[in-house]
């Protein structure tokens, strides 16, 4: 393999530890979803049924699978931040009254498309971590989908530092990074996301690498509990 290509290799790898990192946006959902039972009048039964809703989105994540198999990974990328742009970001629209309110099977509706974003920024991930390290494709998958832990904090953080403490702002920044956030990574990840010909044999160095990887994941985590425990 040459050298080029080992690089690629590598950047594949990180770019969908960003992808991984941003692509939590579910978890966001008790951060806004007192405001959006307020904005919309909904009961607590139905924001209850809005959690299952964003599951429900992920029955249909076998689209994306599908997709993969005839479209250009990037493409299926660019599909699933558009999905989540449209669920998250007409939600924002919503809650901050410039267009009016929706009936509940369109927020239901949104929410499907939300959850279902997630499986298409998924299975790129997983389709060029098994693709690009085939010697190292269980570690990669795993290591790769751990980044995604971090989603919450990641989306915490920022807003905490760059919009106000007013619990009705706060809500409508959330939607808003859940619906920008992953696009903007999306569009800057797309090139490296592609298939790398990694050739036959073990490539030097690879173990080296990943043990690497293994010290920085362990370290970011242990730093973002400790930052979330206020220590």
């Amino acid at each position: 393999m040459s050298s080029s290509s080992k690089a690629f290799q590598w950047l594949s790898l990180v770019g969908i530890i960003w992808l991984q990192s941003i692509n939590g946006t579910n978890t966001t959902f008790p951060a806004y979803s007192s405001q959006l039972k307020n904005s919309l009048s909904m009961s607590q039964i139905q924001i209850n049924n809005l959690v299952f809703a964003s599951d429900a989105g992920k029955l249909f994540g076998w689209f994306s699978g599908i997709a993969a198999i005839y479209l250009p990974l990037w493409l299926v990328l660019v599909i699933g931040s558009l999905l989540g742009l449209i669920g998250y970001g007409v939600q924002f629209l919503f809650v901050t009254n410039l267009i009016s309110s929706p009936a509940y099977w369109q927020i239901f509706l949104l929410t499907m498309v939300a959850g279902n974003s997630v499986c298409w920024i998924n299975t790129v991930c997983y389709v060029v971590s098994i693709r690009n390290f085939p010697l190292h494709q269980q570690v990669a998958v795993g290591l790769t989908t751990s980044y995604q832990g971090l989603s919450a904090k990641i989306y915490t953080d920022i807003v905490s530092a760059a919009f106000s403490s007013s619990p009705h702002k706060r809500a409508h920044a959330y939607l808003l990074l859940n619906s920008l956030l992953p696009l903007l990574v999306c569009a800057v990840v797309a090139p490296l996301v592609r298939n790398i010909d990694v050739g036959t044999g073990e490539p030097r160095n690879m173990a080296t690498g990943f043990n690497l990887i293994f010290v920085i994941t362990i370290a970011t985590g242990i730093y973002a509990v400790i930052t979330s425990l206020g220590l």
